[in-house]
């Protein structure tokens, strides 16, 4: 396995997870309130996503999310021997980046988020966010068409019609938990986050199966 594709992933998921944190600590040291915290931090994950995906994307497929790329070797689109190497760049570039942003905000580097995301209503949230993500991406691929553009827009979307503002992301989930800023979650709700994500992008991924790929024989 071409060892690029792993410090891609790592680059990658680094880069987003502190473009997520320390967008939301700028904003909430600018003291920005609630609704103008969110379009921040929605607008700068839009901005990066677009960015990673589109440079990233034909180094390792630019998935920086556990999720996806189990989804993707489910569905075949990547090797199962790789998901390993994929998840620990992952999970490594998550912690990087959340370092990072903390440093660059001179805040303590180690955090426990005290930051209340529990109860089902924000799990079934996450559900749906990941859903539509794993479809987005599905769907992009299926008509070969812009798919840094699409998660981008979805992404920026579910941060604002989902309670949960739309981690569907295992990697980030991680980082978060380890941030007590605006962006962390307790370690208490992550579990229910990352049950509601598995589902979430599963599902999809055998909707998208059906609904974009034309049966054996047609």
């Amino acid at each position: 396995m071409n060892r690029r594709i792993f410090v891609a992933e790592a680059l990658g998921t680094a880069l987003l997870v502190a473009v997520v944190i320390g967008s939301a600590i700028m904003a909430h040291a600018l003291g920005a309130e609630a609704g103008l915290l969110l379009l921040a931090n929605a607008m700068a994950t839009v901005g990066a996503l677009y960015a990673l995906i589109t440079i990233l994307g034909p180094v390792s497929g630019a998935q920086m999310n556990p999720m996806v790329s189990l989804v993707m070797a489910w569905r075949g689109r990547i090797g199962w021997g790789a998901v390993p190497g994929y998840l620990v760049a992952q999970a490594l570039g998550a912690l990087a980046g959340m370092l990072l942003a903390h440093a660059m905000f001179a805040l303590p580097l180690w955090q426990v988020s005290g930051n209340d995301r529990g109860g089902a209503a924000k799990m079934l949230a996450e559900g749906v966010a990941s859903f539509g993500l794993v479809l987005v991406i599905f769907g992009g691929l299926a008509g070969r068409a812009n798919v840094a553009a699409l998660v981008a827009a979805y992404i920026g979307a579910a941060y604002w019609f989902t309670s949960s503002t739309s981690f569907a992301n295992p990697a980030m989930l991680l980082a978060r938990m380890l941030s007590d800023t605006p962006a962390g979650i307790r370690p208490m709700d992550a579990p229910g986050f990352l049950v509601a994500q598995l589902l979430g992008g599963f599902a999809a991924a055998g909707v998208s199966a059906w609904l974009f790929e034309p049966p054996q024989g047609s």
